[in-house]
């Protein structure tokens, strides 16, 4: 069978992705009915998941989802007042990470939902459509107001010293990611002029960061998600990026993704889950994208290339099992799919 072209690839996986949005806006992490439920809406992965859709110039989706997004933390209002008041340590009573895409319910079984990250990325994202792109998303009073108690809500629960479940949703511990997410939120959305952000409260973020990198907690000395410290929110100096980067390719890059971190246990292979850790495809793109970023085409190009070669026709999963051929359920994973077609198109724009 022919290869398809870049721009034939980023057509198939457009249409992919937006098969995974729902009516309100809001994209679901995989397709509908999928047993591990990913069918429902992340706010982490809304943000990853609308990128495509910014480099592609199509502002409508990318509008109509962050106004699906504020919706949901004005319909839950006053369970932010009562945080910002309270100081909850418990996870049940933070913002929650994940909602169901029509009805915007919170999910109540238990779950890490003490994600500072997912918080962060929104306002990163808010701030830089509203100064970068010129596209305004916040346009009423109450818009403006619940930014300003997202802003508060980070300084209430201490994010540069609260320990969260990270991007990963799993043990609590200060993860770096999270920390650098926050950091670059509050930088993004304090230059919008309506939106008051101290600088104490940057500050003290940017000074945990400093302390943690280049680990990504206490218990993860190398961890995927610190890609996200460099792209997209390009929160660190060129020598901590430099050693991110050499340090997840040197202990987490594997030939049809990129590993969590060492130990991870989901989709482990092994019966006693260790060693054979599952390889994610977006840490291909991801790294690709910021390769790309750094005017190394050539390294990119090869990223791409193994991207390509790990394709299927539904889409990119979420995850090979170790040294395998054999995927997870949850394909198409929205995420992959969105950061493979910025991989693509970026590359396919220096190439023309």
């Amino acid at each position: 069978m022919a290869r398809l072209t870049y721009d034939q690839l980023i057509k198939k996986h457009v249409q992919i992705l937006r098969g995974l949005k729902s009516k309100s806006g809001l994209f679901l992490a995989s397709k509908k009915g999928v047993s591990t439920g990913y069918d429902k809406s992340w706010l982490r992965d809304n943000f990853y998941e609308t990128i495509a859709f910014e480099v592609l110039g199509d502002w409508k989706t990318v509008e109509r989802t962050y106004k699906a997004i504020l919706n949901i933390f004005l319909r839950y209002e006053d369970k932010i007042d009562w945080a910002i008041a309270e100081h909850p340590k418990e996870s049940f009573k933070r913002i929650h990470a994940r909602f169901h895409p029509d009805t915007f319910d919170e999910f109540w079984e238990e779950w890490g939902n003490k994600q500072n990250d997912a918080i962060g990325c929104i306002l990163f994202r808010l701030g830089e459509l509203e100064i970068n792109q010129k596209r305004s998303i916040l346009k009423t009073v109450d818009h403006f107001r619940i930014v300003n108690k997202l802003v508060r809500y980070l300084e209430a629960i201490e994010y540069w010293k609260d320990p969260d479940s990270g991007v990963w949703e799993e043990n609590e511990e200060l993860h770096a990611s999270s920390v650098g997410a926050c950091v670059a939120g509050l930088r993004s959305i304090s230059r919008v002029p309506q939106i008051s952000v101290p600088i104490s409260l940057i500050k003290k973020g940017e000074d945990s960061l400093n302390e943690l990198l280049p680990r990504e907690s206490k218990s993860k000395f190398v961890d995927l998600a610190l890609l996200s410290l460099i792209w997209p929110y390009d929160v660190v100096s060129e020598n901590q990026r430099d050693q991110i980067l050499e340090n997840v390719e040197y202990h987490l890059l594997r030939e049809r993704g990129v590993i969590r971190y060492k130990g991870d246990r989901y989709y482990n292979k092994n019966e006693d889950q260790v060693s054979e850790e599952a390889e994610w495809t977006f840490g291909l793109a991801w790294l690709a994208i910021i390769y790309e970023k750094l005017g190394d085409r050539e390294k990119a190009n090869e990223l791409i290339k193994d991207l390509i070669a790990i394709d299927t026709p539904e889409g990119l999963p979420e995850l090979y099992f170790s040294n395998s051929p054999e995927y997870n359920e949850n394909t198409p994973l929205g995420w992959s799919e969105s950061l493979f077609i910025v991989a693509l198109y970026e590359m396919n724009e220096r190439m023309n």
